[in-house]
């Protein structure tokens, strides 16, 4: 950190501001530390401790990258960044285990679906392996379906415990994580960005990167920037199942390609429970984790944007169902027999709820891919949500190479 202060006559604070200490935040220090010793990296983190979203509020899935649009970001860093994810928690020895995954077809609509996941996975390079009924039993003696397709790179983790290892592998390296301090205001100078947080410090950058997830479209207005996508919340309810050795690994069912969100899917995790979920509802406010958490100024801008009534209006028998499943645990657990017939409406625990940040266009388009934009002396991340964390390592790494070339 020495190096920049005499450098620039203690004019900045620090080379690089990163906002938001979940995984990609993290991961971004961790990332700039390595490609540029020397160079002095701060993380604001509102919360006391990293990981308290998104990264932490995960079924703890390592994606093999098979749903995802051949040579897409979502794509690419998934399939390299599940590799470089086992290979991290081995080096650090994070619980992990490589476990692979069924996706199974309830019935025979679904197996053309179920066909071009197939042909997806090939393109991005992921081995599959299609199975009948039969074979099926062989992974899963318990679980029903008319097809379905082995992914054998799939595993699970704790993202948690990955972001906190980022962060103490960036702290021994000379970045400062600051827990804490909400940004609230930015002010973008010709030369560098000043930040004031809830506490009242000034932190001076040469460059800034908003990776602040849930709020990460406010934190770019606050840098005078407007995206063109806001983030609209989606809360995804869980529940543990009580009879956890109904299930050996990890099963989904073919998802519906007009929407984002994967179904509800079985994932046993690292600790041997086993997650039901999750769904995908409305959040009344950014970090809406249940019904009675309203937020109404988050609530009016979700409501201002017309791509949230685009959204509505184009998926209402979708959303309808979701609502349905949220509301009646009986609904749910008929989604779930789909796949595990001999689930019980008792064998279901609610859990934590998690929110996921999804941006989307005022057409109301949905945004598929990672999305990453630039500003004079600043990157934001706008859009990382699944498979993010799986494909944290890389997103950070083009994170850090792009905040580097602004400070050329």
């Amino acid at each position: 950190m020495t190096a920049s202060y005499a450098t620039y006559g203690g004019a900045y604070d620090c080379d690089v501001l990163v906002i938001g200490g979940g995984i990609i935040g993290l991961s971004t220090a961790y990332a700039l530390t390595r490609a540029a010793p020397g160079t002095s990296v701060v993380v604001l983190e509102k919360e006391a401790g990293p990981a308290h979203h998104q990264t932490g509020r995960n079924s703890g899935v390592i994606h093999s990258g098979i749903y995802y649009r051949p040579g897409s970001l979502k794509a690419r860093y998934a399939v390299r960044g599940a590799a470089e994810m086992v290979k991290f928690c081995a080096e650090y020895g994070l619980a992990h285990e490589v476990t692979g995954k069924l996706i199974v077809a309830t019935d025979r609509e679904e197996l053309p679906r179920l066909h071009a996941l197939v042909q997806r996975g090939r393109e991005n390079g992921i081995p599959v392996r299609e199975l009948g009924p039969a074979q099926i039993a062989e992974y899963e003696p318990r679980v029903r379906g008319v097809a379905a397709i082995h992914v054998g790179t799939t595993g699970v983790c704790d993202f948690g415990a990955v972001a906190a290892q980022l962060a103490e592998e960036a702290d021994a390296a000379g970045a400062q994580i600051v827990y804490g301090e909400e940004v609230r205001a930015v002010d973008r100078r010709p030369f560098g960005v000043a930040v004031r947080t809830s506490s009242g410090r000034i932190v001076r950058a040469r460059a800034l990167v908003n990776c602040a997830g849930l709020h990460c479209d406010e934190v770019a207005r606050l840098a005078g920037d407007e995206p063109a996508v806001r983030i609209v919340p989606f809360r995804g309810e869980y529940y543990e199942l009580d009879r956890p050795e109904l299930v050996r690994g990890l099963v989904y069912p073919v998802p519906d390609p007009a929407f984002p969100f994967l179904g509800v899917h079985l994932t046993r995790g690292i600790e041997g429970t086993v997650h039901v979920g999750p769904n995908a509802v409305p959040a009344l406010a950014r970090e809406g984790y249940g019904w009675s958490t309203i937020h109404p100024r988050e609530l009016a801008a979700t409501l201002s944007w017309p791509g949230s009534w685009r959204i509505a209006r184009r998926h209402w028998r979708y959303g309808t169902g979701e609502l349905y499943r949220s509301l009646s645990k009986r609904a749910f657990t008929e989604a779930v027999r789909r796949l595990l017939p001999p689930v019980a409406e008792d064998d279901l625990r609610p859990v934590a709820a998690g929110v996921r940040a999804q941006a989307v266009l005022r057409d109301g388009t949905l945004v598929d891919d990672f999305l990453i934009q630039e500003a004079p002396r600043t990157v934001h991340v706008l859009n990382a949500p699944s498979p993010a964390a799986t494909a944290s390592l890389p997103i950070g790494r083009e994170v850090a190479r792009r905040a580097l070339a602004h400070l050329a």
